[in-house]
């Protein structure tokens, strides 16, 4: 029983770890980023479709991203989608492929950045703290119906508070490597 919490916690920790970095790689690093346009969708006769689904996107060197739309006709409403995403970046078409040039960060962004990153960080924090409270429930609950015994239970309690410890040590390194990566120059 006690086994199976740890394992359902661990499992949800990981999955909030996961869902930390898709996040984070949204966030704009003044390099050329294919996540970065994850979230775009392009109406597609009439459907809003994700923009990988309609065009090939490359990044040809650090500061480009190359969007080439499988039907010419694309290009524009592609340059409409990625303008209404408000990304902070201007793309631009010649009728063949979309060109979306990536700015360099100023310190000043930078800096807004990484406090945007310590956000990201404490919500999945939070998440991960409110997992442990859901299985201390659950632990506290095994306990009152007589499924484990007061041992097992202070066990089971210092087994999650050691899964959730590991879980944000994780986190941590997690926002401390993408704030390196955003102040790097």
């Amino acid at each position: 029983m006690v086994n199976d919490i740890v394992k359902d916690l661990e499992g949800s920790v990981a999955k909030a770890h996961d869902s930390l970095k898709k996040e984070l790689a949204k966030v704009r690093t003044g390099r050329a980023n294919l996540a970065l346009l994850d979230g775009v969708r392009v109406d597609y006769y009439g459907t809003p479709t994700p923009l990988n689904q309609v065009a090939s996107c490359s990044t040809p060197d650090a500061r480009l991203i190359l969007i080439k739309p499988w039907e010419k006709k694309m290009c524009g409403p592609i340059e409409d989608a990625i303008r209404k995403a408000e990304l902070g970046v201007n793309p631009s078409s010649d009728g063949e492929v979309v060109r979306v040039p990536i700015p360099a960060l100023t310190e000043e962004r930078r800096r807004e950045l990484t406090k945007v990153v310590r956000r990201m960080g404490e919500d999945a924090k939070v998440a991960i703290r409110n997992q442990r409270r859901d299985a201390n429930d659950m632990l506290k609950e095994a306990t009152s119906s007589g499924d484990i015994s007061e041992d097992d239970e202070r066990q089971g309690l210092k087994r999650v508070q050691d899964v959730i410890d590991k879980g944000i040590t994780v986190v941590d390194e997690i926002i401390g490597k993408k704030e390196a990566e955003i102040m790097a120059v």
